[in-house]
């Protein structure tokens, strides 16, 4: 076959070209510090890249979940504190109460005043909201516990009935694959006991020394339903640790994955760069000088 001026030139410029667009290449990853920029690239580190990407995507959303688990858990929890320590100072005042040596009917009526102001500090407590969610309404978030005032003057809350159904439903949020944690407390019978106590407490001739146990009782029954949540809090601990491993994992393998060796295409680089001055330099020689070159 006969190799002509034109053939050489354009084998130059064609090998000159692939040169350049290896450079490209590299310098973009350089650039962008990944291995491949579109899936023409590299298909099958492009759809890996996918599926980790999938992964890393799905750890950060249960990390959120995980955030709102602890928003719940802690409300309650803070809110139950307050019960408590509304109860047992309704304890102190009924035990006052219950002196009948230095204790007037005038005294006794000062004391059920501030009963009664414990009682609705307890109310606002049962209709503490995480945003625009009720904690202690079960599945029911957008009712409060204690609704409005009744034709009585007493604030309405669910009956037995309505609270067996959706007042100590679970609510359950997914913390990962097939595990979900129940944030919320089923307190709405406890508050709906507490608000009876109050109710008695109104009475004049109620047995104080009676009551006072039952208070007792329902202090028990508020410890025991902290304890439950500061078991689930325990839990969502435990699960945040295993998230932020597996979020750990996920994105080191996408890392191994997508991302260069900074150090390995610097060199292909340089090699590269050398290959093409190469290039350029048998190219000036196969490029032979024109005529008018020779008339000079």
């Amino acid at each position: 076959m006969r190799v002509t001026q034109s053939m050489l030139s354009n084998n130059m410029l064609r090998n000159l070209t692939t040169n350049y667009n290896k450079m490209g290449k590299l310098n973009e990853q350089l650039t962008s510090q990944k291995k491949v920029s579109r899936p023409s690239d590299d298909p099958v580190v492009a759809m890996r890249g996918l599926a980790y990407r999938t992964q890393v995507d799905k750890v950060e959303q249960y990390q959120r979940n995980l955030g709102e688990v602890n928003n719940w858990l802690d409300s309650s929890d803070d809110a139950l504190d307050k019960v408590g320590a509304a109860m047992h100072r309704a304890k102190e005042l009924v035990t006052n109460m219950a002196n009948t040596g230095a204790m007037t009917d005038g005294d006794r009526e000062k004391i059920r005043a501030e009963l009664d102001q414990l009682r609705q500090q307890i109310q606002d407590t049962a209709n503490t909201k995480v945003g625009d969610k009720y904690l202690f309404s079960g599945t029911k978030t957008g009712t409060a516990l204690f609704g409005d005032f009744d034709n009585d003057g007493k604030k309405r809350y669910p009956t037995d009935a309505e609270i067996g159904k959706g007042f100590t439903s679970d609510v359950n949020i997914d913390v990962f694959d097939g595990v979900q944690l129940n944030v919320n407390s089923k307190a709405a019978k406890m508050f709906k006991d507490i608000d009876g106590i109050f109710d008695k407490l109104k009475d004049t001739s109620t047995d104080t020394d009676a009551m006072i146990g039952e208070i007792d009782a329902m202090m028990d029954t508020v410890l025991t339903e902290r304890a439950d949540l500061g078991a689930r809090q325990n839990r969502a601990e435990l699960m945040n640790n295993r998230l932020e491993s597996q979020a750990g994992i996920a994105k080191k393998q996408m890392s191994q994955n997508e991302d260069i060796d900074i150090e390995k295409v610097i060199t292909e680089l340089i090699t590269q760069e050398s290959v093409n001055r190469a290039a350029l330099s048998a190219g000036a020689r196969i490029i032979q000088p024109s005529l008018v070159d020779f008339l000079r």
